[in-house]
Order: structure tokens, then C-alpha cells, then sequence
């Protein structure tokens, strides 16, 4: 017994430095393309650029951020090269154009192809939060695998997390396009940093919601539920167990 217990709390301490990873990979990436570019934005602002050049010059901190993890993890990452091309083509195009709007609805138009890339691997082998899933959890990726393979409602609950994320992001995507092109250019940046975590704020509690409610929360992490209390009958026979 106690070394089955030695082997659960592993376990648990292993699925938290995964989670904590995880949450600061998370902070990371809201930095370096949420914050600093809205921060960045008004800095400039208020040094007096105008509203093109502060747009397109904010919108290099996303850019180098995914070219330093391509560089750092010496392999190109397909999404991050999509980002790259995206800022590249909207940054070119507001340039030519002269608009800084274009510029703003980059954000509504990245995220509306992120959300059709989304809802396009329910049409795969495994859709995307089921592979988001594993990307955050290397260490149980054997066990989510056999899950996967073995359980019906397992494989219905991450495609029905991942229409959820998909038509979550298309909203998400179409209120960008809006504001940027019915609201004052300088009040959108703002708003843009907000709808960010907003967005994945909501998408976030109902996930869990569901993960919590069907069971799926205590499949994948079973020492983080709720554990029945020993009885000192029991407690005393561990104990003697363990020694």
C-alpha cells in the first residue's frame, strides 16, 4: 500500500508540473501578443506617431516571439509560420494601402482561420483539443492514447470541445473585423487585449465545466478528485502495511 501511494503521489506531482508549465507557457504567450503589443501601441501614441506606423511597429513583439521559438527549438513550426506570414502580408498590405484598419482586422482575420483550422480536425484522426490536450500533458500521452482508442464518450466529449472552440473563436474573430471598422482607431486595441481574455476566459470555464461534469477531469488526473475519508480502521492497517 504504501508504495502504491508513493506511485499516486508521483503521479500528482507530475501531472502539477505539467499544469504549472503549461500556465506559464500560457502567461508567456499573452505577454509578448497581448499585452505588449496593446502596451506598446499607446506608448507611441503617446510619443506622437501616427496611427499606422505605432500599429504596424506594436505588431513586431508577436512576430519576434514566434521567431524566437522557431529559432530556440531549431524547428519551424508550422502555425508559428503562419503567424509570421500573416503579419507580414497584413503589415505589407496596410503599408500600400495607408489603412490602419486593415491593420486592426488582422486580429478578426487570424483568429477566423485559426477557428476554421479548428473546426477542420473534426475531420481527422483527433481534433484539436484532444492534441492541445496532449501537448500539455506529455506524460500522459500513453494513457490519453488508450482512452482515445477504448471510450466512445471520451472521444465525443474532445469533439464536442473542439466545435466549441471553433465557433467560440469564429465569434471571437467576427467582433474583431467589427470593431475595427466601426469603432475609433485608438479605442481598439484596447478593446482587442480585452476580448483576448475575455474569450478564453469563457472558453476556458466551460471547458472545464464539462471536463468536471462528465467525468473526463477525474479520468485523466484520478488523485485530484475528491478521495473517500479513511476509517482509523483502515488508516492503522496502512500504516502497519507500511511498515
Amino acid at each position: 500500500m504504501a508504495a502504491l501511494r508513493d506511485e499516486t503521489e508521483l503521479a500528482e506531482d507530475g501531472s502539477r508540473r505539467e499544469q504549472s508549465a503549461a500556465r506559464r507557457q500560457f502567461a508567456v504567450t499573452m505577454l509578448c501578443d497581448v499585452v505588449l503589443p496593446v502596451g506598446l501601441y499607446y506608448v507611441l501614441r503617446g510619443a506622437g506617431c501616427g496611427e499606422l506606423l505605432s500599429l504596424l511597429i506594436s505588431a513586431a513583439a508577436p512576430a519576434l516571439n514566434t521567431a524566437y521559438h522557431v529559432v530556440t527549438r531549431r524547428k519551424v513550426d508550422a502555425v508559428g509560420v503562419f503567424v509570421i506570414a500573416i503579419l507580414v502580408l497584413v503589415g505589407l498590405g496596410s503599408f500600400i494601402s495607408g489603412s490602419p484598419r486593415l491593420t486592426l482586422a488582422r486580429g478578426g482575420w487570424f483568429t477566423g482561420l485559426i477557428a476554421l483550422w479548428i473546426l477542420g480536425s473534426l475531420y481527422t484522426s483527433r481534433p484539436f483539443t484532444y492534441r492541445a490536450l496532449k501537448t500539455l500533458l506529455p506524460g500522459k500521452s500513453e494513457a490519453l492514447e488508450g482512452y482515445w482508442r477504448g471510450d466512445p464518450h471520451f472521444r465525443r466529449i474532445w469533439r464536442g470541445l473542439t466545435v466549441l472552440w471553433g465557433v467560440g473563436l469564429l465569434v471571437d474573430a467576427a467582433l474583431r473585423v467589427i470593431m475595427a471598422y466601426t469603432l475609433p482607431v485608438d479605442t481598439v486595441p484596447a478593446l482587442d487585449g480585452v476580448l483576448y481574455f475575455v474569450t478564453y476566459l469563457v472558453l476556458q470555464v466551460i471547458t472545464n465545466v464539462v471536463l468536471h461534469r462528465t467525468g473526463v477531469f477525474q479520468l485523466i488526473f484520478p488523485g485530484r478528485g475528491r478521495r473517500p475519508a479513511r476509517s482509523a480502521a483502515s488508516a492503522s492497517t496502512d500504516d502497519r502495511e507500511a511498515v
